[in-house]
């Protein structure tokens, strides 16, 4: 989950796998898969960055753990 600020200053999370599309109108727009529109404070470079971020440790913690299974399967 990814954290984002309404434009009324109230933080939620955000699950990036549900995020179709980001546009900037000026205002943020993200567009879920749901067809659901939130309008956030963040830009669209940094909801990139949170995004290739949260993706990054969800990869990193995956390959932790089949390195994790492959020790313990060898000992």
């Amino acid at each position: 989950m990814i954290p984002v600020t309404r434009l009324n200053g109230k933080e939620l999370l955000l699950n990036p796998d549900l995020v179709q599309w980001v546009e900037e109108t000026p205002d943020t727009i993200v567009t879920l898969v749901t067809s659901e529109k939130l309008v956030v404070r963040e830009p669209m470079a940094e909801l990139a960055r949170l995004v290739l971020a949260y993706r990054a440790a969800v990869g990193g913690a995956a390959a932790g753990l089949r390195a994790w299974r492959e020790g313990v399967g060898s000992a």
